[in-house]
């Protein structure tokens, strides 16, 4: 069983996973398209794709069974809905969606279609994140009730080009993205090992004083001029965690962008830039080597022309030993991978569930618990830290 497939958007992120949708014998064929028809056929002619259609509403109007949206981070949430309406199953990139309605219409739509969405947060398959829900089953930490997830990425290690290459001459309007907006590989790697939601969160956020059109409010698209904010939520059951997402920091996002920290009665676990290590009443144990990624793919990869070199370790690390290959197909065990190993097991996520015709991992409503808490975030950081509930879609229905 093989299903054909749409790439939406053919920038710096889409061309890894349209070599992997390709090589996945549940996918038969994959067509682009792109606002900019040259990027498209660019990506068609450069790994031998089925072909390209000159728009969005050209895609949906074929007989494709799925798209993948990879398109700017603001835009996912209408499209995602126009996708499902139109009788496609969708992957999506993060974030979901940037507000709790469009975050709602995705779910309803989803609901009222039957068909599969996925959002693909690479932060459920991140190693730390696998190794702390490993050692959470196991009941190895006791009770949790505390934990902490970062995503630390400067503007100068990449983000700047980034945003030139998608933005065009408007690009710093773009560029101040706020980041609270885009939460989930923080809080998707918190919550994939924790299996609780936000009830409640208090956030800060820091003013920038770049002073280069960057985080200007009177140059932003989203009126924000916050780069760094910190978040504490709440979480049901008992417990918190706190997030970071930095944009102007001092610290090495080349080497790795995400980093977790848990903490139990029994035990706890950390991670930092370059070691990890597993902590409990007995002592200490570096597990840095089980969640190393071993690089699949060479940064000088013509494939990788056109992503700014400080951005490349992410299109091409392997996976780590702590994750298990065993269920993906072995087309991808010889493909780049990326984003500590997460790339394989999302599109195979994907590619399972709408062939299976069950639940992905990451679903609508797994996707809202990794997104709403950050935009409630975001609102709390413009009212001064003010606390404020966490809306809950609750658990995903019953396949």
């Amino acid at each position: 069983m093989a299903f054909s497939l749409g790439i939406v958007g053919a920038g710096q992120f889409s061309g890894a996973f349209a070599t992997l949708f390709q090589a996945h014998p549940g996918v038969s064929e994959v067509h682009v398209t792109d606002l900019l028809p040259e990027r498209a056929e660019t990506l068609t002619a450069d790994q031998g794709l089925a072909g390209t259609f000159p728009s969005f509403e050209a895609m949906l109007d074929s007989d494709l069974d799925a798209v993948a949206i990879f398109t700017q981070r603001w835009t996912h949430g209408p499209l995602v809905v126009q996708a499902l309406r139109a009788g496609k199953h969708v992957y999506s990139a993060v974030p979901m969606a940037v507000t709790q309605e469009e975050i709602a219409a995705i779910i309803d739509a989803v609901r009222e279609t039957g068909l599969t969405y996925m959002m693909g947060e690479t932060s459920q398959y991140n190693p730390a994140t696998v190794y702390a829900r490993n050692q959470i089953a196991d009941g190895a930490f006791g009770r949790l009730f505390y934990a902490e997830g970062d995503y630390v990425h400067d503007m100068d290690l990449g983000f700047y080009a980034a945003y030139q290459y998608s933005g065009g001459e408007n690009w710093k309007a773009t560029a101040s993205y706020p980041p609270l907006l885009y939460p989930t590989h923080a809080i998707g790697g918190v919550l994939g090992a924790w299996r609780t939601h936000a009830v409640s969160v208090s956030a800060i956020g820091v003013t920038d004083e770049r002073g280069d059109g960057v985080f200007d409010k009177e140059v932003s698209q989203f009126g924000n001029d916050i780069s760094n904010a910190t978040a504490l939520f709440e979480v049901a059951g008992g417990g918190s965690f706190r997030t970071n997402e930095f944009r102007r920091v001092g610290y090495p996002s080349h080497i790795r962008e995400s980093r977790f920290r848990f903490f139990g009665t029994d035990g706890s676990f950390e991670q930092l830039a370059t070691f990890s290590t597993w902590q409990d009443k007995k002592g200490v144990t570096d597990v840095s080597d089980l969640l190393q990624p071993k690089p699949t793919l060479s940064p000088d990869d013509p494939a990788l022309r056109n992503v700014a070199p400080a951005l490349r370790a992410a299109f091409t690390s392997g996976s780590a030993p702590v994750h298990d290959r065993a269920r993906l197909p072995r087309e991808f065990d010889t493909l780049h991978n990326g984003h500590e190993g997460s790339h394989h097991f999302l599109v195979d996520d994907f590619v399972t569930a709408v062939n299976d015709r069950t639940l992905p991992t990451v679903n609508a409503w797994v996707a809202a618990r990794y997104t709403l808490p950050g935009i409630i975030a975001h609102e709390s950081a413009r009212r001064g830290g003010e606390r404020l509930p966490i809306p809950d879609f609750g658990d995903a229905p019953e396949v």
